[in-house]
């Protein structure tokens, strides 16, 4: 398939085709059992790492990422100023083929100094570097965003949007190399919770999906190329993480089902996403 100089290959092609065609038509099997493993265990930060940009791995500046009352709060009362201090808490181990969810909720102030963008901003790194390779001054993983967004309480602003810290993807059949893309999704004003998915299809597809509905999807994430190259090295795994950005922030849920014993059989594939998909999630206020 070739448009506007983009080569997408055979195999990434047919198995986007063929699990299209599977999730149109197959009722899901019944006896595939999914389950969700918690990545926050609700107690502490346990199998977590921290990079906070200008400190050392596992330096947590100002007690950034803390559990209080069974949720991973992000927080800056110990900050006298942001001073750029962009942070990540990283799951402990990458992953291929998964949907991942989380529930959050923003609270109250922006930290003195944030930037203006950063106001109501968090996000979910997919497909991440590894926390030990970042350097010290670094501000974002290498990765591919799921950006998390509030409302400021008159204005459009959706949420579980793409943002491409030296990254790229592809949608509908482009290279898209804008930094971000808007999802489809309404805004949510307050400190309301809310939950975002993300089903991570290896290098093939990314959906996104906001309290169970599907917002945005495209293909092929990728790193930024290297010279005159359209297409950058397809990113095929990667570390997950949550996002410091200045304003307070709350995680009470992240979870996952891991996808990757399917990887290979798009027929089984097709069945658990389509049981999965089949509910709608939305979180209790």
């Amino acid at each position: 398939m070739i448009k506007r100089g983009l080569i997408l290959s055979t195999p990434s092609v047919l198995f986007l085709i063929s699990l299209s065609i599977l999730l149109a038509f197959k009722r899901p099997d019944p006896k595939l059992k999914v389950k969700w493993e918690q990545l926050f265990n609700g107690k502490d930060l346990t199998d977590w790492t921290v990079k906070i940009r200008k400190h050392q791995l596992n330096e947590n500046f100002g007690n950034t990422f803390r559990v209080v009352d069974h949720k991973i709060q992000v927080s800056y009362d110990q900050y006298e100023k942001f001073d750029d201090q962009f942070g990540h808490l990283f799951y402990k181990k990458p992953f291929s083929y998964y949907l991942i969810g989380v529930e959050y909720r923003f609270t109250g102030n922006q930290v003195k100094g944030g930037p203006g963008w950063a106001f109501r901003n968090s996000g979910i790194m997919i497909h991440g570097q590894d926390p030990k390779t970042m350097k010290v001054d670094q501000d974002f993983p290498i990765s591919i965003e799921v950006q998390l967004l509030g409302g400021n309480g008159k204005d459009k602003r959706p949420t579980a949007n793409v943002c491409t810290p030296s990254t790229q993807y592809v949608l509908n059949n482009s290279v898209v190399k804008s930094h971000c893309l808007d999802s489809k999704s309404e805004t949510f004003h307050g400190d309301q919770w809310v939950r975002v998915e993300a089903l991570v299809l290896g290098d093939s597809l990314v959906v996104h999906y906001v309290n169970g509905e599907e917002v945005l999807r495209y293909q092929r994430p990728q790193l930024d190329p290297v010279g005159s190259a359209e297409e950058g090295a397809l990113l095929k795994s990667g570390t997950i993480s949550l996002q410091s950005e200045s304003h307070p922030v709350e995680f009470r849920k992240v979870e996952i089902v891991n996808l990757e014993k399917y990887a290979h059989d798009p027929q089984k594939l097709a069945d658990v996403i389509k049981q999965l998909t089949a509910e709608k999630r939305i979180p209790k206020q």
